[in-house]
């Protein structure tokens, strides 16, 4: 049974006792920025330049200087929609998931979902990064990480918030992660790519991971999020359907958890937590064996550095996976590590199973033991995100 027949099941939506018992929290859920969001909270140098909503053909649009295409709200806020009207064009924003942007609202929507606690990510916020002027980026990021500490503040036990960070140098990122802690953001939301020439691995960016892990601050990618500035974000697809692009993105993902492990980031930084956020679970298995594959038999002609461990220890140590509707990550758990897999509901985004998450999850987790769920629903990410 997957998420679709679950819809019109009887008796699907809501907490069901047997779940709840576990107490589940989001690891992954979502803002829907409000129409005023950066034009109110943005320095005023740049207001006329900051992202706005206009209507398109895809109803409230919201566009982003720089970025080719515009961002449609009503998908991204159609949790709990049927699937043919996962895209209907909504007439206004205040017809869209209201707990998107009310913090009171989300609350209802947590307590609809049987979920007690929930981490935030942004929405248009992980496009910001694709932006062209790092100047401008960077004054987006800070109007919504000052919008986002006011809506975790409504309920600091129950709205968790991740400091959304633009990297223009790496002393500035480590004075913004400084930032972060005092505000009380409980890991931190990276750009794919950072706007300096070198990539993560590069050792310029040490001094980066060792402020992370001084602050105990985890590093969250996620998918969507990992687009060169001013690039289109299906460029990368093969074929004239765009339905593809929903399986690259994981490949995004992927290869930011490749470069950290076969750059030998982890081998220097041990302790650092990097989050892979919203690109399923299932094929880690698969991914680890191939990677240690890859560096036994092949390590010398392609140049890989010398590792102080396999790359599957890494994978199984220092990086964390989210889900939400990945029943080959439940069926597939004891090949990874239990205690780096999360749960997720991905409200309010078309692909969430809110409201039908407790009825999704009583299904795919048949057979588990409670050691293993109690781990994935709750007991993970309370302890990664220190909650």
């Amino acid at each position: 049974m997957d998420l679709d027949d679950l819809r019109d099941a009887p008796d699907s939506k809501g907490p069901k006792p047997e779940i709840a018992r576990f107490r589940p929290i989001s690891a992954d859920s979502h803002i829907c920025e409000p129409p005023d969001l950066f034009i109110n909270h943005i320095e005023p140098k740049f207001r006329d330049r900051a992202p706005h909503t206009v209507m398109t053909e895809k109803g409230v649009t919201y566009m982003l200087e720089g970025v080719p295409r515009g961002i449609g709200l009503a998908g991204v806020a159609a949790a709990g929609r049927d699937p043919k009207d996962l895209h209907a064009k909504d007439a206004e924003f205040q017809d869209l998931q209201r707990g998107g942007w009310d913090p009171r609202a989300r609350l209802e929507a947590q307590d609809v979902d049987g979920v007690i606690a929930e981490v935030i990510f942004p929405t248009v916020g992980m496009t910001l990064s694709h932006m062209p002027d790092p100047e401008l980026m960077n004054a987006c990021v800070w109007a919504y990480n000052r919008w986002l500490a006011d809506f975790c503040s409504v309920a600091p036990d129950r709205l968790f918030g991740l400091g959304e960070l633009a990297i223009l140098n790496v002393d500035a990122a480590i004075a913004d992660l400084r930032r972060f802690k005092d505000m009380g953001f409980k890991g931190v939301y990276m750009p794919g790519y950072s706007h300096l020439e070198e990539d993560y691995d590069d050792e310029v960016f040490d001094p980066l991971w060792a402020a992370c892990v001084e602050m105990d601050m985890p590093i969250c990618f996620h998918t969507f999020g990992s687009r060169k500035p001013g690039t289109n974000t299906w460029s990368r697809v093969r074929g004239k359907q765009q339905i593809n692009a929903w399986h690259s993105v994981i490949r995004d993902n992927q290869d930011i958890i490749g470069m950290f492990i076969f750059g030998a980031v982890f081998d220097r930084f041990p302790d650092l937590k990097l989050v892979c956020v919203e690109a399923d679970a299932g094929w880690a298995p698969h991914y680890m064996y191939r990677m240690d594959h890859m560096y036994l038999r092949h390590r010398y002609w392609q140049k890989a550095p010398p590792l102080k461990e396999l790359p599957s220890h890494y994978f199984r140590e220092n990086v964390w996976l989210t889900f939400q509707d990945d029943l080959t990550a439940f069926r597939t758990i004891e090949m990874m590590n239990p205690k780096r897999l999360m749960w997720a509901n991905d409200y309010p985004h078309g692909d969430a199973t809110w409201p039908w998450s407790h009825a999704l999850l009583r299904e795919q987790t048949r057979g588990l033991s409670d050691t293993d769920l109690q781990a994935v629903l709750h007991q993970n990410v309370k302890d990664l995100f220190d909650l």
